[in-house]
């Protein structure tokens, strides 16, 4: 072979072999529609996600699915078949993300949900294996909320969901964890998200007379069924989901939200955890390297997200054993790697996946919380 064809062929095969290092992540998030509050913060973490690991480069392909779960089958559709990705990130909403689960699985791309409903990962099964879940599943937060109902002597709940995956699913497991715990549920009532009215949800649990109202929808709409409830003289004590973690809720809610509980990871309230615990340092790089490029503080939704870019940190050495970046064998690899991740601290908590756990928090990613004089306040 000639000496300049030789050259010109090594220079390809190095050029090919460059392009390769480079993996493609992309990112769905709601950065617009009715879910923008928690869209907005998941989509203003992409800039500090890692963007190397070793000599291999990391690419971010940010998408807005507006709040729409079509527009998020649309982009994922386009994240895989044009930009070719090696994983996913995203959707903000729990609809949204249970409807790109076949296609994810399908392509062989992992994807790792930002959501809070369990059911994206559970039951697990073959399409669910290459899903992961940067949330607490329902049933960790659950359980401090019933612990904290049964010791304050609650007896009778009320529910008000929002009516799609995520309210339907919270209140699957809500009812499953309150009976043994001799609490009772009452009343159940949904809405939509849009809805800017819950006047006959919130008259029809006042009447029902509970002790206690678990309310249980993301982001913004988590507010109006509780100053419903204010305004129609309700009293008793109201808890929310981690879906409501966010300040947006304090802006939104006033007074009227004052006294809320809630368990969510310790972010909300950093300065009040023990500085031993693992997630802290996690979460203050996170917070201080998003104050400095918003001028604010993220909403634990935004976390979610870097987590997520955590998890593919840590993976992404191991899969490279497998594949070059854009192919089959990466992609599969990335998902075996991922699903052996043990006892990585993140802003939410320590995950340790299993073949069966895609979500992989223990007790250490959640606390107690609760509005204290217009902010979040850890309940000791």
């Amino acid at each position: 072979m000639p000496m300049l064809a030789s050259v010109a062929l090594s220079a390809a095969l190095f050029a090919a072999t460059a392009a390769h290092a480079q993996v493609k992540v992309g990112v769905v998030s709601s950065s617009s529609g009715p879910i923008a509050a928690v869209g907005v913060p998941q989509k203003n973490t992409v800039p500090l996600l890692p963007k190397q690991v070793g000599k291999t480069t990391i690419e971010y392909i940010p998408l807005d699915d507006a709040s729409d779960p079509t527009a998020s089958v649309a982009a994922i559709k386009k994240l895989i078949g044009e930009h070719k990705v090696d994983a996913i990130i995203g959707p903000s909403g729990s609809p949204n993300a249970m409807g790109v689960i076949q296609f994810a699985a399908e392509a062989g791309v992992p994807l790792l949900a930002p959501v809070g409903t369990a059911a994206v990962v559970l039951p697990m099964n073959d399409q669910k294996k290459w899903i992961f879940k940067t949330t607490q599943n329902d049933d960790l937060i659950a359980a401090a909320l019933v612990g904290h109902m049964k010791k304050a002597g609650v007896k009778t709940v009320g529910f008000i969901g929002t009516a799609d995956p995520y309210g339907e699913n919270w209140q699957k497991v809500f009812s499953s964890l309150a009976a043994p715990a001799g609490i009772k549920l009452v009343s159940a009532e949904s809405f939509q998200r849009r809805d800017t009215s819950l006047t006959a949800q919130g008259l029809k649990t006042v009447a029902a007379r509970p002790d206690a109202v678990l309310i249980a929808a993301p982001g913004s709409s988590a507010v109006l069924p509780q100053t419903t409830l204010f305004d129609q003289g309700y009293k008793g004590q109201i808890y929310q989901t981690h879906g409501a973690a966010l300040d947006d809720f304090l802006k939104l809610g006033g007074k009227k939200v004052e006294g809320t509980i809630l368990a969510a990871s310790g972010l909300l309230v950093l300065d009040e955890m023990p500085a031993e615990d693992p997630v802290r340092k996690v979460a203050a790089d996170y917070v201080a390297g998003y104050e400095k490029l918003h001028a604010t503080k993220p909403a634990t939704f935004g976390a979610n997200v870097y987590d997520a870019g955590l998890l593919l940190q840590a993976a992404i050495p191991a899969a490279l054993k497998a594949g070059q970046p854009g192919t089959a064998a990466f992609r599969s690899g990335l998902r075996d790697a991922i699903e052996q991740t043990r006892e990585l601290p993140g802003t939410q908590g320590v995950y340790t996946m299993t073949a069966q756990d895609h979500s992989g928090f223990d007790e250490r990613g959640r606390v107690l919380i609760t509005v204290k004089g217009g902010r979040w306040s850890l309940l000791k």
